[in-house]
């Protein structure tokens, strides 16, 4: 045979063998999204328990006032969550600051409860048999956004100063990989193994359905996790120095993210690999 003719046979092979491989990940992400689609009932989704768990804790009179948080200002007005994940991050006048929910939480619960968080801080993402506080209730609040569209406010100066430094942050290289969360999200068609990596550097469909879908319960860590969790494993994977909880770089990138995803319709607690 001759070089020529060895070359587009073997040429002809990784071809067929690529289209097998492409076949092969559809059909996974397929039965995936079937998974997906048989648990994400109320009734199905483990999800749900962390917004039952959230309720409580919402409600229950804790601290040295000894009070729940339904006096908590999340934007909306105290004590109104309809509506109030849709909206956040955002600028808060008595805190001067943009905060995402569970930095407000945080902040409701040093002064409206006069609660001690260091515990709630070293809880912040469940392990097997412990739930976190924060997962459970940042589960209940946002599902009672679902339905609705994200739609964060920019308008105050501060607002827009942290979308600004959140896009810095999501193209900004560092780490011993060099690597940015544009490294693998400001392109189309990027997976790693059998998981597609959304674009999130062009405003649209693809940030709107990843936001909207976050806290999720994620099968593979069996816990519902949230975006702060979400950002923090991002870093940790790209071996940046881990981001302290409720830092205000990762409400600036979320803010940013959020920004993107203008219109996204929320629906959680979602399912996750």
């Amino acid at each position: 045979m001759k070089h020529s003719a060895i070359k587009a046979a073997a040429a002809a092979f990784v071809f067929c063998l690529s289209g097998l491989a492409a076949h092969a990940q559809d059909a996974s992400e397929k039965e995936i999204e079937r998974y997906r689609a048989m648990i994400s009932d109320p009734l199905s989704n483990p999800g749900y328990l962390a917004v039952d768990r959230g309720e409580v804790l919402w409600k229950e009179k804790r601290g040295t006032k000894n009070v729940s948080l339904e006096t908590c200002d999340l934007g909306e007005g105290a004590g109104k969550l309809e509506g109030a994940f849709a909206h956040l991050p955002r600028y808060f006048k008595d805190a001067d600051k943009v905060m995402d929910l569970e930095q407000r939480l945080l902040w409701c619960m040093q002064k409206v409860q006069d609660l001690d968080t260091k515990d709630v801080i070293a809880r912040r993402f469940s392990s097997p048999g412990k739930a976190s506080d924060m997962e459970d209730l940042v589960a209940y609040i946002a599902n009672k956004s679902n339905g609705m569209k994200i739609a964060i406010p920019l308008a105050h100066p501060k607002e827009q100063e942290m979308a600004a430094v959140g896009e810095a942050l999501f193209y900004r290289r560092g780490g011993v990989m060099d690597f940015s969360c544009s490294t693998c999200h400001a392109d189309d068609g990027k997976r790693i193994r059998l998981q597609g990596l959304p674009n999130l550097s062009k405003p649209g469909k693809l940030p709107q359905e990843t936001m909207a879908a976050w806290p999720t319960y994620r099968v593979s860590q069996g816990a519902l996790r949230t975006m702060q969790h979400r950002l923090w494993d991002c870093y940790r994977q790209q071996r940046w120095p881990i981001p302290e909880y409720a830092s205000d770089s990762l409400t600036a990138l979320t803010v940013f993210l959020q920004k993107q995803a203008a219109g996204g319709e929320i629906n959680v607690p979602s399912i996750k690999r």
